[in-house]
């Protein structure tokens, strides 16, 4: 069993409710700290499980059952280099150097922002080419995937996240 760390952000739920923390802690969140910001209840995971999707499938089942609607998994999907470097332990300026094509070849292009000076990119695309380069683990890019995966399937309305994560992940292994 490995820890998988992550956060749900979710919504739907009163903060200021007697039983909000108890209601998490019932549903099956007792390895997660749930909190309250910017409008949105956050509920940080530290969750042991023999893979990243189940880890991500049951958190999402646990705060469904604690009564609030899940809006999207973090870490953040959309990175800049500055997040790129601190992810991966490389400096600032080596995530810059790849981006712009200056350190080895075919880096994906940025996903938002494009035209701006500070675009972002889809840091599942970036951990995959990281690691077909060898600049990353396998299974820090399969934890990106992952966390893709998921939004993707909440992005989607689809129930069933964790049929959604497997078959992903499968293809997504199969592709790498």
């Amino acid at each position: 069993m490995k820890t998988f760390e992550f956060s749900i952000v979710a919504s739907g739920l009163d903060p200021g409710a007697d039983d909000f923390e108890t209601r998490f802690y019932d549903a099956g969140c007792d390895d997660a700290t749930i909190s309250f910001q910017k409008g949105h209840v956050i509920v940080d995971f530290a969750r042991e499980a023999a893979s990243v999707e189940n880890a991500i499938s049951s958190a999402i089942d646990n705060v469904i059952a604690a009564g609030a609607t899940v809006d999207r998994v973090e870490p953040d999907p959309l990175v800049s280099p500055a997040d790129m470097a601190a992810r991966t332990g490389m400096s600032r300026a080596a995530m810059t150097q790849f981006s712009k094509g200056q350190r080895g070849k075919g880096f994906p292009p940025p996903k938002a922002k494009v035209t701006s000076d500070s675009p972002l990119w889809d840091w599942s695309t970036v951990a995959r080419w990281l690691c077909r380069t060898g600049k990353l683990d396998a299974d820090q890019a399969r934890e990106a995937e992952a966390v893709r995966q998921a939004n993707e399937a909440i992005e989607c309305g689809d129930v069933e996240v964790k049929e959604r994560l497997r078959r992903g992940l499968a293809e997504y292994k199969a592709g790498t």
